[in-house]
C-alpha cells in the first residue's frame, strides 16, 4: 500500500504537473504487489543538503541520529516504568474495571475483525486517516494543503507547501480515529450527560487504537520511505516514544491504583537507577581500560 505525501513549494500544480508532483512522494507499501513510486522529496525544505546544519559541515541526518541515541535512555526508563505500573494495576484489579475491560474488548474486537475482513478492505479507512493526519499536521505548522488529495486501494497522497519531521511521521504516532472518537464524545458531553455511555467511549478507543497500532507496525515492518526523512533510527524512536506515551495515558485514565503522582515517582526512581547503573558501567570500563593499558605498557 503506497500512501503518498507530496510536498512542493508554491502549491500550484495543475494537470500533469499535479499528477507528477503527487507521484514523487510515498510512504511505502503494505502489500508486496503494489510498488511505491518514490521517496520523500525534501528539496527546498531546509533538508541536509540545504539547511544550516549542512552548511556548518554537520549533516542533519547525523544530528538526528545523535538525538535518537539520547532518546534511547528515555525509552528504556519509560518502558520499564510502564511495565511496572501496568503490573501494579493488574495486581489491584485493573481487569475488573469497566473502562479497561471495554478498552480491552475493543482491541480484541478489532483483532477478530482483522482476521475476518480482508486486509485490502481496511486500506481505504487507513489510507484516508493517514492522509488526513498529514494534512492536519500541515495545518498545525501553518502550511497549506491543496483542495484535493487522492485516496484509493492503491494508496494516497496529499499536496502541500511544506514538510518536516512531524508532518511526515504524524500518521505513525497520531491515532486520528481515536482522537476523533474522544473529540466527538467530548463535544457531545457538553450538550448532554454521557456518563452512562463511557463504556462505549473506551470500546471505540480500543478498536481505533488497535487499528492504528497494528497498521503502524505492519507499515514499519514493510519498510517505509517516510522514516528515511529524519533517519530511520530517529524516526523509530520518536514513533515508539509517542505511542508509548499514548498508552501510558490510557493506563493512567483506566487504572484505579496508578495515579500520575505514583507513575512520576516510579519514573524518577527508574531514572536514578539508570544513571547509577550507567555510572557503574562507565567506571568499570575505565578501570578495565586503565589496567589493560598499564599491563601492555609494562611489557
Amino acid at each position: 500500500m503506497a500512501t503518498n505525501s507530496s510536498s512542493k513549494r508554491g502549491l500550484k500544480p495543475s494537470g500533469t504537473r499535479r499528477v507528477r508532483a503527487a507521484a514523487e512522494l510515498t510512504s511505502g507499501e503494505l502489500f508486496p504487489k503494489e510498488s511505491p513510486s518514490g521517496e520523500v522529496d525534501t528539496r527546498g525544505q531546509g533538508d541536509q543538503h540545504h539547511g544550516p546544519a549542512y552548511r556548518q559541515g554537520v549533516p542533519k541526518s547525523l544530528v538526528k541520529f545523535v538525538v535518537g541515541l539520547f532518546l534511547l535512555p528515555l525509552a528504556w526508563v519509560l518502558t520499564k516504568t510502564f511495565l511496572q505500573a501496568f503490573t501494579t494495576s493488574l495486581h489491584h484489579g485493573l481487569l475488573a474495571t469497566q473502562s479497561f475491560g471495554c478498552f480491552a474488548a475493543g482491541a480484541m474486537l478489532f483483532g477478530i475483525l482483522y482476521f475476518i475482513i480482508p486486509q485490502k478492505a481496511l486500506m481505504i479507512p487507513y489510507v484516508l486517516g493517514h492522509e488526513v493526519t498529514h494534512a492536519l499536521w500541515v495545518w498545525i505548522f501553518g502550511g497549506k494543503v491543496a483542495d484535493h488529495f487522492h485516496v484509493s486501494l492503491e494508496g494516497g497522497h496529499v499536496l502541500t507547501d511544506r514538510v518536516n519531521t512531524w508532518i511526515i511521521l504524524a500518521p505513525y504516532f497520531f491515532p486520528i480515529y481515536s482522537v476523533l472518537v474522544v473529540t466527538l464524545y467530548g463535544a457531545a458531553s457538553l450538550a448532554a450527560d454521557l456518563s452512562s455511555f463511557r463504556w462505549l467511549l473506551f470500546l471505540l478507543i480500543g478498536v481505533t487504537l488497535a487499528f492504528h497500532l497494528v497498521f503502524t507496525c505492519l507499515l514499519i515492518l514493510k519498510g517505509q520511505p517516510d522514516l528515511h526523512y529524519g533517519g530511520s533510527f530517529f524516526s523509530l524512536m520518536v514513533i515508539y516514544l509517542i505511542n508509548l506515551l499514548v498508552i501510558i495515558g490510557l493506563l493512567l485514565v483506566t487504572s484505579r491504583s496508578v495515579s500520575l503522582q505514583y507513575f512520576g515517582r516510579l519514573l524518577v526512581v527508574n531514572a536514578a537507577d539508570f544513571v547509577e547503573t550507567t555510572r557503574a558501567i562507565v567506571e568499570a570500563a575505565i578501570s578495565w581500560g586503565t589496567d589493560l593499558y598499564t599491563e601492555v605498557a609494562g611489557k
